[in-house]
Parts: C-alpha cells; sequence; structure tokens
C-alpha cells in the first residue's frame, strides 16, 4: 500500500496494493491495522454505494453534528472526486483538492472530518464506494455550492447534472460557524 500526500493536509490518495495476473486481480479495500499504520486511525461504521450517469455532479456534501470522515473510491467507471477544507481556523480553510478515481488507477482518497465532499462523473456510468466514520443522519446535513466563486473549484465538465437540493446549497462565506461540521476527536 501507498499513501500520496495531498496539498491539503490529512487528505489522503491511497494506492492499494493489487494482486493481478491473467484471471483477473485481487486487492483489499481495507484492512483496518494496515490503514492505521499509515496514518488513516478511524473506525467506519457505514459503507455506501452510489451509481450516477455521466455528467452528475453530486456535492459538495457534509454533516454538521455527526462529521464524516470518508474512505472512498471507484468500482466501475471514473469520477472527479473534491474534498473542501471547511475547518473553521484552519489555515486551508476554503481551499480544495481534486483527485482522478477510476476503476483502472484503483486509487482510493481518504477524506477526514471538517471537509466537504463532491464528485462527477467522467464515464458513462460510475460505481462509487465509500466508507463512513458516522452513519448517516437525517436532518444533519449540510452543504456548499458546487460552484462557490470564492473555493474555485476546476470541474472537468460544462454542464454537470445536480440535484435540486445539491443546487440550493449556499457558497461557504454565507455559513455560520454553527453550520459547518463540529470539532471532535476520532476514535
Amino acid at each position: 500500500m501507498n499513501i500520496i500526500p495531498t496539498k491539503l493536509e490529512d487528505v489522503l490518495i491511497v494506492e492499494p496494493k493489487v494482486f493481478a495476473d491473467n484471471r483477473g486481480f485481487f486487492m483489499e479495500t481495507y484492512h483496518r491495522p494496515r490503514y492505521q499504520s499509515m496514518g488513516i486511525d478511524w473506525q467506519f461504521v457505514q459503507d455506501n454505494l452510489s451509481y450516477s450517469v455521466k455528467g452528475t455532479l453530486r456535492g459538495l456534501h457534509f454533516q454538521i453534528n455527526h462529521p464524516q470522515a470518508k474512505l472512498v473510491q471507484v468500482i466501475q467507471g471514473e469520477i472527479f472526486d473534491v474534498a473542501v477544507d471547511i475547518r473553521p481556523g484552519s489555515p486551508t480553510f476554503g481551499h480544495w483538492v481534486g483527485e482522478y478515481l477510476t476503476s483502472d488507477n484503483k486509487r482510493q482518497l481518504f477524506i477526514p472530518e471538517g471537509f466537504a465532499h463532491g464528485f462527477c462523473v467522467l464515464s458513462d456510468t460510475a460505481l462509487f464506494l465509500y466508507k463512513c466514520s458516522d452513519v448517516y443522519a437525517p436532518g444533519d446535513e449540510g452543504g456548499v455550492l458546487w460552484s462557490d466563486p470564492d473555493i474555485r473549484i476546476v470541474w472537468p465538465i460544462q454542464k454537470p447534472i445536480i440535484s435540486e437540493k445539491d443546487s440550493r446549497f449556499h457558497c461557504l462565506s454565507e455559513l455560520r460557524k454553527d453550520q459547518l461540521p463540529a470539532d471532535r476527536v476520532h476514535l
């Protein structure tokens, strides 16, 4: 397993070890002691699977009182995955990092609590799998507008397909501290 730092502290690219031969491949998608030894020391309690069509943009999502660290990967297709630092007081508050995740490169992205998360689909369809450190809490979800002009994410699509809910999110500068993820120590 290889860990690659990004320009945002604690957001990490994970390259799992892949064992391939003429039959196909095998890889561990998560092994807690190994991930802990590499600095990803979170207890994941929920797995989610998302299916989306080309041009779909989901995000930028977070939970307020039940923040989630996420370990994300594509199991079919290609996406551009984005994490935005929304931790008040962070020196990189409002900064973003993006990574291409594909079923071919088998990379994962680790996103700690305190970040908004989103992705757009570049292939005809994509299956996107992710682990979360807290369960989804209805009514606790927050969001940042995907096209926030202050954050200036360079999305690799021109006219994304966006849900009504995601299109109504506010810019980061319009959110109060109590509308951002709560600070807490992870397990």
